[in-house]
C-alpha cells in the first residue's frame, strides 16, 4: 500500500519522465503538486491517500487528463493560461490549481477511476523497429495481435505510412505519415507484410464517438499539438474503415487466439505498448506462460513472435524488445523511443548506462 511519500514521489518521477520527454507544462505541473498539494480538497486527499501503486497506476496523468479536458472545454482560463505554458512559476501554477480542484471536484474525481487510454499513433513506429526485426528473423508475413487496444489506433499500424530514418514502409497514400526524429542507423528495409491485424482491451473505446474523442483528445500531453492532429485524422481513418477489436481479458484473448490454427510461412506475433503496467500480475502471468508454451511449439513455418513497447521511468524512455521462436526465445532490445513516438533511438544506447532515476521496485515494469 502506498503512502502520502510515495504519492507525493509519483508527481517527481512523473516530472523527470516529462522533462525528460519535452514536456515542461506537464513537468512544471508536477513539481507543483509534488511539493504543494493539499488536502484541502477531495480531489487531492483522494491523490495523497492513493491506495495503489501510483507510478504503475499513472496517478499524475489521469488527473492531468481531467485539467486537459476542463481546459480543451473552455471551463477555467486560469488552468488554460498553465497549459498554454504562460504561467511557469510554481507557486503560481500551485496555486491554480488547488482552486480547480476545489472547484471541479465533480468533474475531475471521475478521471481517477481509471488509468488514461493515450492512444498514440507515433508509438507505431517505435513498435515497427520491432516487427521488423521479426521479419528479419522469420519471414515477411506477420499476423497481428494487440492486447490493451485502448480505441484501436494502432491496429491501424498496417494503413499508416512510415519514414524510419528514410526507409519507407507503408501506403503511399496514408492520411498519417508517422515520421519520427530518427537517432542511430535507419531501419532495415526489409519486406514486410502484415496480413492481418487483431486486438483486444479489457474497457475497449469507440473513437468515433465525440465524446470518446473529446476524452482521447484531453490525453494527450499540451506541449505537442501536433499529436492531437495525428490522432484525430486516426480517428478519421477508423471512421472510414473500422478495425478488429473486442472487448475481453488480455490472458482469456491471447490463449485463445494461440489456441487457433496458425496459417503457414505467416509469424505470429503478440504486440503490445504501455500496457504492462496495467495489468494485474495474474494476467501478466498467464500471458508469459502461454506464449512460452506456444514458443516450445513453433516451427520455421508457423513461428511466434512478441513485441513489447513499456517505460523505462528511470531513463525517461520507451525500451523496444522482441523475443521469438524456434530459436532462444530471450529478450533483445532493438531500440528506445521517447514516449509517444517522438524519437526513435535504433541504437539501445542505455542498455549497460546507470539511471538518473533510483525508480522504486514496486514502480518498474517487467515484461
Amino acid at each position: 500500500m502506498a503512502d502520502e511519500k510515495t504519492n507525493r514521489g509519483a508527481f517527481l518521477i512523473q516530472q523527470h519522465y516529462c522533462e525528460a520527454n519535452a514536456a515542461p507544462v506537464y513537468g512544471r505541473m508536477c513539481a507543483a503538486l509534488a511539493a504543494g498539494l493539499t488536502r484541502d480538497s477531495a480531489v487531492g486527499a483522494r491523490v495523497l491517500d492513493w491506495a495503489g501503486e501510483p507510478t504503475r497506476d499513472a496517478l499524475p496523468l489521469r488527473l492531468f487528463g481531467g485539467f486537459h479536458a476542463l481546459v480543451q472545454a473552455g471551463k477555467d482560463a486560469g488552468l488554460a493560461s498553465v497549459y498554454s505554458g504562460a504561467v511557469t512559476d510554481h507557486g503560481a501554477i500551485l496555486a491554480i490549481l488547488e482552486r480547480v480542484l476545489a472547484e471541479q471536484a465533480a468533474a475531475l474525481m471521475p478521471w481517477l477511476d481509471g488509468p488514461p487510454q493515450t492512444n498514440e499513433p507515433g508509438r507505431s513506429g517505435a513498435l515497427m523497429l520491432g516487427l521488423i526485426e521479426l521479419a528479419r528473423r522469420h519471414g515477411p508475413r506477420i499476423e497481428l495481435l494487440e492486447i490493451g487496444s485502448s480505441a484501436g489506433l494502432n491496429l491501424l499500424i498496417d494503413r499508416y505510412r512510415f519514414d524510419l530514418g528514410g526507409t519507407v514502409f507503408g501506403p503511399d497514400a496514408s492520411p498519417v505519415t508517422i515520421k519520427p526524429e530518427w537517432r542511430g542507423p535507419p531501419a532495415p528495409g526489409v519486406p514486410l507484410e502484415i496480413v492481418s491485424v487483431r486486438g483486444s482491451d479489457i474497457v475497449p473505446l469507440d473513437a468515433t464517438d465525440p465524446a470518446v474523442a473529446a476524452r482521447l483528445a484531453a490525453y494527450v500531453w499540451p506541449d505537442t499539438p501536433a499529436r492531437l492532429l495525428r490522432v484525430r485524422a486516426a480517428i478519421g481513418m477508423l471512421a472510414a474503415r473500422g478495425v478488429d477489436l473486442v472487448q475481453a481479458d488480455a490472458a482469456d484473448w491471447i490463449e485463445a487466439r494461440l489456441a487457433e490454427p496458425q496459417a503457414g510461412g505467416v509469424t505470429r506475433v503478440l504486440m503490445h505498448s504501455v500496457v504492462w503496467q496495467y495489468l494485474p500480475e495474474p494476467v501478466a502471468e498467464r500471458i508469459r506462460v502461454a506464449l512460452q508454451a506456444a514458443g516450445a511449439r513453433a516451427t520455421v513455418e508457423r513461428p511466434l513472435g512478441w513485441v513489447s513497447m513499456e517505460p523505462d521511468r528511470a531513463f525517461g524512455q520507451q525500451t523496444v524488445r522482441v523475443r521469438s521462436w524456434p530459436g532462444s526465445g530471450e529478450w533483445t532490445t532493438v531500440g528506445t523511443s521517447h514516449a509517444h513516438g517522438t524519437w526513435i533511438d535504433s541504437r539501445a544506447a542505455t542498455a549497460d548506462a546507470a539511471p538518473p532515476v533510483n525508480l522504486p521496485e514496486a514502480a518498474q515494469v517487467r515484461v
